[in-house]
């Protein structure tokens, strides 16, 4: 039988306010555990809620971004659960009147295909503490400092139909809160974490089957291998005649299994009301537009400014602003350099290379923009050609300086000097007279790739520092005397 997936996500993304979601208290993360947690976070008797603005701000940033509906009227309710690390014993969410609406998300996939993924809404919510299971012999540790931290978690309609669309939504996803400015991203941090639903069916079926719920994945990584593997799960339990269980599961990146964590809970189950302590937020016409107008550019526009203004292909503008960090880091070295074109192929091609094989993302990058800028101001000024441009680059990765550094110390300068390399023309003509017979006496079209053993010979005598251009010219003149 041949069968089709479906995903849905539900993402959590911390949002980058000073202060937590109802209370003053830091959301500065690294603090030795529960040194970020005032009364109101740690719900003493007496103590109430104040709605920190920021975080409806942010909110509305990332409705206006995804083209969502932004509720003008939104109401908090408690989600009654008990847990060591909520010490309310419920969490302050929003249910049925979300801050955003529908809205949705264009993917580019890979082959030129497009998918349209329909955001269903995304709703705010104060984010628990942390249990500690590592440093306790026999018991486990409760650090609160994440407590009421304020997150939008964002719900997607099972759209997606397998892993790699999953994982572009994501990568779209971060792309664009990092573009805001409202979450910084950090993975491993938390401050992004998914919620993967997935189920199958047969191919053709309309009704959805039976899904299951993998919790807190923080990796893309983690993620792709989460979904694939739940498929093959699934698939082989129902072909061999089981059932899919409704539950939450949990995934180890490490050992690259998953195991079942509890059966799934469904919204009645969690008693939601109203929260008493906090008035429904109402937003007008004005306060939306003014959040419009502060927007800092979000990554369509940023694309579509490369192909303007700095003359880029669709593609390069595409790949460049897949994430912040690599638009960033392009725009500074282009800026620094002049030269965008240059600069977004050493990015795309040298660079990006590098920094896979040694498992970097850009921002740990050794080679910053402007020493990049650098090493291209001395390929345009033919002080090194391109083919020793990659070999300084090897030795700036390497940690040996920037581009001047590494040309002077290893004396990797190109020559320009016409009578240095008239010499070196000259002992190669001298040195293979059948070669030069055979290029005077062949056809003009077949001439130029015969030029190619010559060049190669100058090159190889220059230690591969003449002049290319240069040598061609010479060689030319010589060849035709």
């Amino acid at each position: 039988m041949e069968w089709e997936t479906v995903i849905g996500l539900e993402v959590h993304v911390q949002l980058a306010t000073k202060s937590k979601i109802f209370s003053g208290a830091s959301t500065a993360f690294g603090a030795d555990p529960n040194t970020q947690a005032c009364a109101v976070d740690l719900a003493l008797p007496g103590t109430l809620p104040v709605a920190n603005e920021g975080a409806f701000r942010y909110a509305v940033m990332f409705g206006l971004a995804v083209n969502a509906e932004i509720g003008k009227r939104s109401v908090f309710e408690r989600k009654n659960y008990f847990y060591p690390d909520l010490p309310k014993g419920y969490q302050t969410t929003q249910l049925a009147e979300p801050i955003v609406g529908p809205g949705h998300v264009d993917l580019e996939l890979d082959g030129g295909r497009t998918k349209r993924v329909r955001i269903h809404h995304a709703h705010l919510e104060e984010d628990a503490g942390k249990s500690l299971h590592e440093d306790f012999h026999g018991m486990t540790g409760i650090d609160l400092n994440r407590a009421g931290t304020p997150l939008i978690e964002v719900v997607t309609e099972p759209d997606m139909r397998n892993a790699e669309e999953a994982v572009a939504f994501a990568k779209k996803l971060h792309n664009i809160v990092t573009s805001l400015e409202i979450c910084d991203g950090e993975m491993s941090q938390g401050s992004m974490r998914f919620d993967v639903n997935v189920s199958v069916r047969p191919k053709g079926e309309e009704k959805l089957g039976t899904r299951t719920e993998t919790k807190n994945l923080n990796s893309f990584r983690f993620m792709e291998e989460a979904i694939e593997l739940e498929v093959e799960r699934q698939i082989s339990v129902l072909e061999s005649g089981g059932t899919i269980v409704q539950e939450t599961r949990l995934y180890n990146g490490d050992t690259k299994k998953a195991r079942s964590m509890r059966t799934k809970e469904d919204s009645n189950d969690y008693r939601y009301f109203p929260c008493p302590d906090l008035l429904p937020i109402m937003l007008d016409d004005d306060y939306i537009e003014s959040v419009r107008q502060q927007m800092p550019e979000l990554p369509e526009e940023r694309r579509q400014r490369f192909i303007n203004d700095l003359g880029l292909s669709d593609y390069d503008a595409t790949q460049l602003t897949s994430d912040r960090a690599t638009a960033d880091f392009f725009e500074a070295s282009a800026k620094a350099s002049g030269e965008p074109k240059l600069a977004a192929n050493w990015i795309m091609a040298d660079l990006a290379a590098y920094l896979n094989k040694q498992e970097l993302s850009i921002d740990q990058s050794p080679v910053s923009p402007e020493q990049l800028a650098g090493l291209i101001a001395r390929i345009k000024d033919n002080t090194i050609s391109s083919k020793i441009a990659k070999t300084v680059f090897e030795a700036m990765c390497a940690g040996e300086g920037d581009a001047d550094a590494v040309i002077d110390a290893r004396g990797l300068k190109q020559v320009s000097d016409t009578g240095a390399l008239e010499k070196i023309v000259d002992e190669v003509i001298a040195n293979n007279q059948a070669q030069v017979d055979n290029y005077r006496n062949a056809d003009e079209a077949k001439r130029p790739k015969m030029l190619g053993f010559f060049v190669g010979q100058v090159m190889k005598a220059s230690k591969g520092q003449a002049n290319p251009q240069a040598v061609n010219e010479i060689l030319l003149k010589k060849l035709s005397d």
